[in-house]
């Protein structure tokens, strides 16, 4: 029977950091997974093939409309839709034989199959009919998530389709229909309509990006409708007709009322992830969950059960790459006898639209809610000069700071390249640092970034450019 020092299940952004860091640690450390590739959902079905299309897809979108008014002429670009699809799966390809690369330089083990744990100390992996069990002094648990589904509809990934089959489309629905207005219906929104969907957003509440800042997600809601998108908030859809040659959607209000029927060609469902636990063994374990299906955990990632351990989307938090990232690093360096840490009060996320949305640490309804007194220091890209020149001139960067000791505690961004910038706002909270230290900090002109330097200077009032 084979023995290690840890083993960890699920090659994910969690799973594989956390094993090449015990790996870098000294320990001898096994990975098990059960598809056929490494990399869990964001190389294979999330992150990584959105940002591809994203990219693919705004480039079409300019070719089409941006060129010539900058003084380049084309003719107008033809989409080859099997083609763009091939240049994902060059960028999944790519990334996956990364990991697999990273697996042998760090001498981890990869166990193929489905991983079970036995009991602390046991893990039962079973491929094809065949099954081994491992020995190990340590276990952490990385099975990600796995989209969450809407009652009473089917998701075919054909017609009705989740996030995964929304990246492999045959063919440019005429109209798509997204049930969620979270950040991954958002973004696969804009890869289908800049390829000439005609799309409907449908969301529970009265809002989009749930959990991000009002006032940010109210002008990127505007953008968005400016492009084309249709909004039904405050809505739900309790059904869906696949009997006809178009898909019919019945749609009704929140707070209840009469219904409506919208028409398309698919539909697709982004209502959010649930933790991935199935066929994990864990009650069998006597790992706790909580009641919303996440691993139970302590400060320093372990279970109730002394040698399990869990991070990423399977734990309580923000299901993001990153987060899980960092946690497995921790998790890994605590295992080790370090004081790994994560600070979960500077975890940016991002939406990578056109224009992104990025934002960092608490948001204004956060601080009205827990009564702390703040200011508000707010600069639009409309002044910023290398966005007047590009003419990409949306939305605007937003600083808020603790009133009485000027310390930054969240950063909002609407704008080009928002995704990008939002991390100096990162280091600069990662330090303790106020908006005064920002604001003096020089900045290379021309950049979009100074507009961060000059919303900082807003918080004290003295911005120099508007």
């Amino acid at each position: 029977m084979a023995s290690y020092d840890l083993v960890v299940i699920g090659t994910g952004p969690g799973g594989y950091v956390c094993a090449i860091r015990a790996a870098q640690l000294g320990m001898k450390v096994a990975v098990v997974e059960k598809s056929a590739t490494l990399g869990g959902t964001c190389l294979n079905v999330g992150c990584m093939p959105s940002k591809a299309l994203l990219h693919a897809s705004e480039m079409f979108e300019e070719a089409g409309h941006s060129f010539a008014k900058m003084g380049v002429s084309v003719s107008a670009p033809k989409l080859d839709l099997p083609a763009m699809m091939d240049f994902k799966q060059q960028g999944i390809d790519g990334n996956v034989k990364g990991v697999e690369f990273l697996m042998k330089k760090n001498k981890i083990d990869v166990l193929k199959g489905t991983g079970k744990i036995i009991s602390a100390g046991k893990v039962e992996v079973s491929d094809d009919g065949k099954t081994e069990t491992v020995e190990t002094k340590n276990i952490v648990i990385a099975t990600g998530s796995d989209i969450a589904r809407l009652k009473g509809i089917e998701i075919d990934e054909k017609r009705i389709v989740s996030s995964t089959g929304a990246l492999s489309l045959e063919k440019v629905p005429s109209s798509l229909l997204i049930v969620g207005a979270g950040v991954i219906g958002l973004e696969l929104g804009s890869v289908w309509h800049r390829l000439g969907a005609k799309v409907t957003v449908v969301e529970f509440l009265d809002r989009i990006l749930p959990g991000m800042d009002g006032e940010v997600a109210k002008q990127f809601q505007r953008l968005l409708e400016k492009q084309g998108f249709a909004f039904k908030l405050g809505a739900k859809v309790t059904a869906v007709d696949t009997s006809g040659k178009t898909l019919q959607a019945k749609v009704e209000p929140a707070a209840g009322g009469a219904a409506e029927t919208i028409e398309a060609d698919v539909v697709l469902v982004c209502i959010g992830r649930v933790p991935y636990t199935e066929g994990l063994g864990l009650k069998e374990a006597g790992v706790a969950l909580d009641n919303r299906g996440r691993v139970e955990i302590d400060a320093h990632f372990s279970t109730n059960v002394k040698g399990i351990y869990a991070i990423g989307d399977v734990v309580a938090g923000p299901m993001l790459a990153h987060k899980a990232e960092d946690e497995g690093v921790a998790c890994a360096e605590i295992i080790a006898g370090q004081a790994g840490h994560v600070n979960y009060d500077v975890i940016p996320g991002v939406v990578y639209t056109t224009p992104e949305v990025s934002s960092v640490g608490k948001t204004e309804e956060d601080l009205k809610q827990a009564g702390i007194a703040y200011t508000v220091g707010k600069f639009p890209f409309t002044a910023n000069g290398r966005s007047k020149v590009n003419q990409t001139t949306e939305g605007f960067v937003k600083v808020l700071a603790d009133a009485k000791t000027d310390r930054v505690l969240g950063v909002h961004i609407v704008g080009r390249e928002a995704g990008e910038m939002i991390h100096e706002a990162c280091v600069l909270m990662e330090f303790g640092g106020s908006a005064e230290d920002l604001a003096r900090t020089c900045h290379a002109h021309p950049t979009r970034s100074e507009a961060i330097k000059e919303a900082a200077l807003a918080v004290g009032k003295r911005a120099i450019h508007m």
